[in-house]
């Protein structure tokens, strides 16, 4: 049951709950009130036919027990008693003016009332406030009796409801008050129970990832709203994991780019430094001897200028800081251009360069892409194992982009370092010994760019032997990630 259930549920028991309780007290409390009133209430002697009915048949029962024998007279008359208090009424019966026969309660008022109702001769009923009298005469076997019934008026029955009423009252309160007391208590507990195991799930789990414990996922079945919190939380916890990998590689990647970049500067700046020190000392004595310093000077100047360069291209783009001006052009005219204007500047420097293009439509930043071809080209050039090279380029549809496949006959690379050949400073062993075979930035700046521009690049191994830079270019312009900041 979901949290909002739970408390629309409560919500509903909060009301019915206590009206139940209320209503099932005040039927009880009822119920004691009217028992207490059949018991206990006085009636006056005109108060209601009841009481006349009443008088009349306690008149007609004390007739017949005079009737009988003085010997049975007293103990059928103490058989009145039960009839006497059931109508909250007490008798008194005299006998030619003595005392025969008195039950009940009775009233310092009682002979003044017998007093005025015999005053009036005939009998009858006489009223006060706090006593009503009913009198009569008998007679019976020739003697005379006077037959006198008191009762209670109304009074006494109004003091007994006022209590009886107040206590009622009080009770209700006092379970109305418990009632909501006690369904609130008990439906904060309902409601609260659902909320407090998630909670401390979540606390828990957060717990676990602020000490370090990335791996940590939260496990709840549940199908409230706190199942979604849960997956968020998994959800965070993953790309967090992520992010802190991510941190940890760029550090790393940073100190080995700290330390590449100091082994590859230390040899042009050796070189540097020693033919300027050559020249101070006088080492070159002719004047070709010092043209030749120099060019080696600026030979090595320059290496240092394109490190740095490539070095500080590389950084903008993790930075995101290096712009893509993306156009949607006819890549086969593209290539075409490119080509036939590199061409001869790299057969010069002994790589043939041969193309076979298909009609392709792409989006592509102009000067990124070239900057791709010639890290490639140039790469082939500083590997190639013969005199002259070959480098054969294929553009063609694959349906949902277009691969441009490069592929030239150098030496290749060992099978286990294809994966490696686009991270940052990546040279195998053998090339590491000489610096000027390259700094390790050109295929990782083409891995970089061709990834912004929505495409990706691999190596393959050639047959019998070289390497092939395969490039895939998305078709649709909207499936570029990355476009100008």
């Amino acid at each position: 049951m979901t949290i909002q259930k739970r408390l629309y549920l409560s919500n509903i028991l909060m009301i019915i709950v206590p009206v139940t309780i209320t209503i099932v007290t005040a039927f009880i409390c009822l119920l004691i009130l009217w028992t207490v009133l059949g018991r206990t209430t006085g009636l006056g002697f005109s108060d209601s036919q009841d009481f006349q009915q009443a008088q009349g048949t306690i008149t007609l029962a004390v007739k017949e027990i005079l009737r009988t024998n003085p010997d049975e007279q007293k103990e059928r008359l103490n058989s009145l008693s039960r009839l006497l208090d059931d109508a909250s009424m007490s008798v008194t019966i005299l006998e030619d003016g003595k005392a025969l026969y008195q039950y009940g309660a009775t009233s310092d008022k009682d002979a003044l009332l017998i007093t005025a109702i015999d005053a009036m001769g005939e009998g009858g009923s006489l009223s006060t406030t706090d006593r009503s009298l009913f009198a009569d005469t008998l007679v019976s076997k020739g003697n005379t009796y006077q037959l006198y019934l008191f009762s209670t008026p109304r009074r006494y029955a109004y003091t007994t409801l006022k209590v009886v009423f107040a206590l009622s009252l009080l009770i209700l309160v006092a379970v109305i008050v418990l009632s909501v007391y006690a369904t609130n208590l008990f439906l904060t507990k309902f409601v609260f129970q659902k909320i407090n195991r998630p909670l401390n799930i979540l606390t828990d789990g957060v717990h676990q990832i602020r000490d370090g414990n990335l791996s940590y996922r939260i496990i709840y079945e549940g199908d409230d709203e706190f199942a979604a919190i849960c997956a968020d939380f998994n959800e965070m916890a993953v790309k967090l994991k992520h992010s802190v990998e991510q941190t940890r590689l760029h550090e790393e990647s940073h100190k080995a780019l700290v330390a590449e970049l100091s082994h590859d500067l230390r040899s042009p700046l050796t070189s540097i430094q020693a033919y300027v020190s050559g020249l101070l000392d006088g080492i070159a004595p002719t004047e070709d001897a010092r043209h030749r310093y120099l060019l080696t000077i600026q030979k090595k100047a320059e290496e240092i200028q394109h490190l740095v360069s490539q070095m500080l291209l590389f950084s903008k783009m993790e930075l995101d800081e290096y712009p893509l001006h993306l156009d949607f052009l006819d890549l086969k005219q593209e290539l075409l251009q490119f080509f036939s204007e590199a061409q001869s500047e790299y057969e010069a420097q002994g790589l043939g360069v041969t193309y076979e293009l298909c009609d392709a439509h792409v989006s592509v930043d102009r000067a990124a892409l070239h900057r791709v071809l010639n890290n490639i080209l140039d790469n082939s050039v500083k590997y190639k194992s013969n005199q002259q090279g070959k480098m054969h380029v294929v553009l063609s549809d694959t349906g949902d982009g277009y691969q441009l496949s490069m592929t030239d006959d150098g030496p290749g690379v060992a099978s286990d370092s294809l994966a490696k050949l686009f991270d940052l400073f990546y040279r195998e062993s053998a090339s590491r010994q000489n610096p000027q075979m390259g700094s390790g930035l050109g295929l990782a700046i083409a891995a970089k760019i061709i990834e912004r521009m929505g495409g990706t690049i691999r190596a393959e191994l050639a047959y019998p032997h070289g390497l092939s830079l395969l490039i895939r270019l998305p078709k649709e312009p909207g499936n570029v990630p990355n476009t100008d900041r």
